[in-house]
């Protein structure tokens, strides 16, 4: 258990789902900063971490998200953690339940165990328990667990994630680079944040007093639909695609059947529900509670969208 003599200040940062790409660059980030203890539950996942697991003060840890004893083992002589656990699409083998609401009430109980100051969860705009997206329900009542926990919680609700070498970048670029663009209902409102602001929020909730028991809407500074973000990312590198919009019903047809023929579809109407999700938002409130500037939208798909 973390003793009362570093309850004052950040020392040891415990993040979960450290591989993703987020994880990766908050904890290249962190390093240097805070002892950090990344938790992935694979030796595959492990290897991902590699280049950035080498600074100094860095740990790998491989467990099982929902091991309430070895996340207690690993939180010990923390101060806070960072909770990067969740999917958009089931599968096979990993259920709504299990990423969200299991892997969040072992996290809340090995922080409280070990008397942690405060544990920042990502979620996404929409979520809530009372949703109809069953994705968004999960994520929703993961949140009530944190809010109603011992430990206190920041909870940072974000719409698409835009950083180097991303899945949603790759997309973005490859609608960008293609001639005709095929998309499901180009007047969805698409308001996608910086990863590095994302990274600079989660931080701030690490080092800021006064955000405990707190939901934050963050998003990028620009709304806009998917159409006209394509349309921008191309203009960008040079290009003028053409764009047909599908109506959301193709879609989930579409992700119906193959829900019915596959154990392991590759869209679920459940992940297009979440894609799918209208995003304009005010977010000046929270930027300005978390210390942070967001990125200009032009300057954020230069970034991604540059060649490597």
């Amino acid at each position: 258990m973390t003793t009362d003599s570093n309850r004052d200040e950040p020392g040891v940062v415990l993040i979960t789902g450290a591989n993703g790409h987020l994880g990766r660059r908050l904890v290249a980030h962190l390093a240097g900063q805070y002892r950090v203890k990344a938790v992935v539950r694979s030796e595959r996942a492990r290897e991902q971490l590699a280049e950035v697991s080498q600074a100094a003060g860095v740990e790998t840890i491989v467990l099982d998200y929902g091991d309430g004893p070895a996340l207690v083992a690993a939180a010990e002589d923390c101060t806070h953690a960072v909770h990067l656990v969740g999917i958009i699409k089931e599968s096979v083998t990993t259920s709504y339940r299990q990423a969200h609401e299991e892997a969040t009430q072992a996290l809340i109980e090995a922080a409280d165990a070990n008397r942690l100051l405060r544990i920042i969860y990502l979620s996404i705009h929409g979520s809530s328990p009372d949703s109809s997206n069953a994705c968004l329900a999960s994520k929703g009542r993961a949140e009530r667990l944190l809010l109603q926990a011992q430990t206190a919680a920041l909870i940072l609700r974000i719409p698409m994630v835009l950083g180097e070498g991303d899945f949603a970048a790759a997309a973005l670029r490859k609608w960008a680079d293609a001639s005709l663009n095929l998309l499901i209902r180009g007047d969805s409102l698409e308001q996608p944040i910086y990863a590095g602001d994302v990274i600079r929020a989660i931080a701030a909730g690490i080092t800021k007093a006064d955000l405990d028991d707190v939901v934050l809407d963050l998003a990028g500074p620009e709304s806009m639909s998917r159409r006209d973000l394509t349309r921008r990312a191309a203009n960008l590198m040079g290009n003028r695609p053409r764009s047909l919009s599908l109506p959301l019903a193709v879609g989930t047809t579409l992700a119906f059947l193959l829900e019915k023929i596959s154990k392991n579809p590759p869209v679920t109407r459940a992940m297009l529900g979440v894609l799918d999700h209208d995003d304009d938002l005010d977010t000046a409130g929270a930027c300005k509670r978390l210390g942070i500037e967001l990125t200009p939208l032009d300057e954020m798909l230069l970034n991604c969208l540059k060649s490597d």
